[in-house]
């Protein structure tokens, strides 16, 4: 599952750079969440760091990109062999 950030977003700044796959970045009011990035932080850790440091809390899964771990850990693996090749020599 992708996640997302609802229109109760007050741009505090604190989640973007918490999102180990740059997967949050700045919209036209709010920050959004890139769903084709977006791992809900498995690979990395436990729990979404996105929510974790959220203080309105309105960072919900977002229901039009339902994916299982499964998913998500090959969603995981792409992101990591694209960063290793643009990284690479």
């Amino acid at each position: 599952m992708a996640l997302i950030i609802t229109d109760q977003c007050i741009n505090c700044d604190v989640c973007e750079p918490e999102c180990p796959n740059g997967a949050i970045f700045m919209g036209p009011e709010i920050y959004q969440i890139d769903p084709h990035k977006c791992t809900e932080c498995v690979g990395h850790f436990n729990e979404p760091q996105c929510v974790q440091v959220c203080p309105v809390a309105c960072i919900p899964v977002d229901p039009g990109f339902i994916e299982d771990q499964q998913t998500l850990w090959q969603k995981y693996r792409r992101l990591q062999a694209v960063a290793g090749k643009s990284t690479g020599p």
